[in-house]
């Protein structure tokens, strides 16, 4: 029987090589895969729905699939996590020594609704006690050329949410004095984000947490979360033709990241054997950070969906049964 030809977008990582370059076959399945920077593969995804299965905007699917009749279903494929609240930066002359100081402050932010941007305001309002509200914000995407310019989004209620001018940018202003920080930062070329000033070399400039290492883990110790940025989506008209293609999909992507899992426990035993990394380190091994499925996952989802919700980006905490395919669900 001739295999079914799919259409794949993917950023580059060490999860997603091994089906970028076909040593791992879903299968059934032909990929063609597409390499793109996330921006802007979400971008063409949701005004486009230019592939046939990708990696997505967890918070920008919520939003789509909240609309109700969404064309995408997801599987529980996370390839990209990530502490979001430690990319922050701020000016060095607005007395901003810690997140509460932030209260009152103008922050940049490339998209309002993007995944990073929803964590890093949940961990501000949950960890240091500052709301959304509090801050006013200045976005650098464009209607045109954003997520919510698919899924109709509006400032939410009670946010003070400003249009950044295409001639200007996060870095730019930021760099200028008129904004007093920013919530993330992205300086990558692509399609949708504009921002390419070099902060790390700006005197006029620092992180919010002066060490990220540190901060990453006393939330990740405290909290359990390590924040999940994309899921993956297939077009719900492929599913309910093949209905198989949703698990064939999952079990691939899951073998490509356990061809990490493996060189990294090969790459470490001789530090073992060596004396040089202590024989309890084995049981960090043990652990995946990567974890897929919705059941090893449930209390970071059930985060997000509560965030999404408080933040005023969705109209209800969607249940997890309303956003992954059903024959994913017990995975």
């Amino acid at each position: 029987m001739t295999n079914l030809q799919l259409s794949i977008a993917l950023s580059s990582n060490d999860r997603t090589r091994p089906i970028i370059d076909g040593t791992v076959r879903p299968d059934g399945i032909d990929l063609v895969p597409t390499v793109l920077h996330p921006s802007e593969m979400f971008w063409r995804q949701l005004h486009f729905a230019e592939f046939d299965i990708s990696e997505m905007s967890l918070s920008s699917l919520l939003i789509d699939i909240s609309h109700g009749d969404s064309q995408w279903a997801a599987l529980p494929v996370f390839t990209s996590r990530s502490f979001f609240h430690t990319g922050a930066w701020v000016r060095v002359d607005r007395g901003i020594d810690s997140p509460e100081q932030l209260k009152g402050k103008q922050l940049g932010v490339p998209e309002y609704q993007q995944t990073a941007a929803l964590w890093a305001r949940g961990v501000l309002q949950h960890e240091f006690g500052v709301p959304a509200t509090d801050i006013e914000w200045h976005m650098e995407r464009t209607p045109e050329r954003s997520h919510g310019g698919a899924t109709g989004f509006r400032p939410p209620a009670g946010i003070k949410l400003n249009q950044i001018p295409p001639e200007k940018s996060i870095g730019s202003m930021l760099l200028s004095g008129e904004l007093d920080g920013t919530l993330l930062y992205i300086p990558d070329n692509n399609l949708v984000d504009r921002s390419r000033e070099n902060l790390e070399s700006s005197s006029k400039v620092r992180l919010l947490f002066p060490d990220p290492a540190v901060e990453s883990v006393r939330y990740y110790q405290k909290t359990g979360i390590y924040h999940i940025n994309h899921g993956m989506v297939v077009r719900r008209s492929i599913l309910e033709q093949h209905p198989w293609v949703a698990l064939n999909i999952f079990n691939a992507m899951r073998r490509a990241k356990e061809t990490v899992t493996t060189r990294t426990k090969e790459l470490t035993d001789v530090y073992f054997r060596l004396g040089l990394l202590p024989a309890e380190a084995r049981k960090a091994l043990a652990v995946d950070p990567f974890a897929y499925g919705v059941k090893s996952n449930r209390h970071i989802l059930e985060t997000i969906t509560q965030y999404s919700y408080e933040q005023g980006l969705t109209p209800r905490k969607l249940a997890l049964e309303e956003v992954f395919a059903p024959s994913t669900l017990d995975l």
